[in-house]
């Protein structure tokens, strides 16, 4: 019987195709995901590919295709291909354009509070993950990054499930330890950078 307190993972990504596929329960759609994403990555990184060259050769076999098909199938008295209209709902948008301004704003925020609000735990989180993305990146490009993304995302939810209270356990010892060097680094910043108070005005 499982802790009430324990995370449902399946639940957490959502419950649907993408958490089964995540969590290998249906092991098709992993190995699907996890056989095109080796391909791609295959073919871009060792194969000297463009991703450009390849979008636009995907797309012209893909509309040769279907322009010889409808042109057979208008001579031969054949179905024409069943290609649905395509079409971007006011729906669609308005939900794409809410959730880019909801993380634009987050953005922006986050910014303000930098620039403006003088919180150096807050300065100093932000510049920590900046230099660990920086970091990251020098490491390894973009598209390499993508196919790590995708093994980590078939890989650790899985784990995770099956480990979680172990996991969870070590991860508790290991925030301590960040927190209070954290602490250390934070003493040692305000000693050596005082922020300026704001004076008070004398009333006469």
């Amino acid at each position: 019987m499982e802790d009430s307190h324990r995370l449902s993972v399946h639940r957490f990504l959502g419950g649907g195709l993408v958490a089964d596929t995540l969590l290998w329960k249906k092991p098709f759609g992993g190995i699907v995901l996890l056989a095109s994403a080796t391909a791609l990555w295959l073919l871009f990184e060792l194969g000297g590919y463009n991703l450009l060259s390849f979008i636009s050769n995907v797309l012209l076999l893909l509309i040769s295709i279907l322009f010889l098909w409808g042109k057979s199938a208008s001579l031969l008295n054949r179905p024409l291909p069943p290609i649905p209209d395509l079409e971007i709902s006011d729906q669609s948008v308005a939900k794409a354009a809410d959730a880019m301004r909801a993380w634009i704003n987050y953005a922006l925020s986050i910014a303000h509070d930098v620039a403006v609000g003088r919180n150096l735990k807050f300065f100093v989180q932000v510049a920590f993950v900046l230099l660990v993305v920086s970091f990251i990146g020098n490491l390894f490009n973009f598209l390499t990054l993508i196919y790590i993304g995708v093994l980590l995302s078939l890989s650790v939810p899985v784990l995770y499930d099956k480990y979680q209270d172990h996991i969870d356990e070590k991860l508790c010892q290991t925030h301590r330890v960040f927190q209070t060097q954290y602490r250390k680094i934070e003493d040692n910043l305000r000693k050596r950078i005082p922020l300026p108070q704001q004076k008070e005005k004398k009333i006469q």
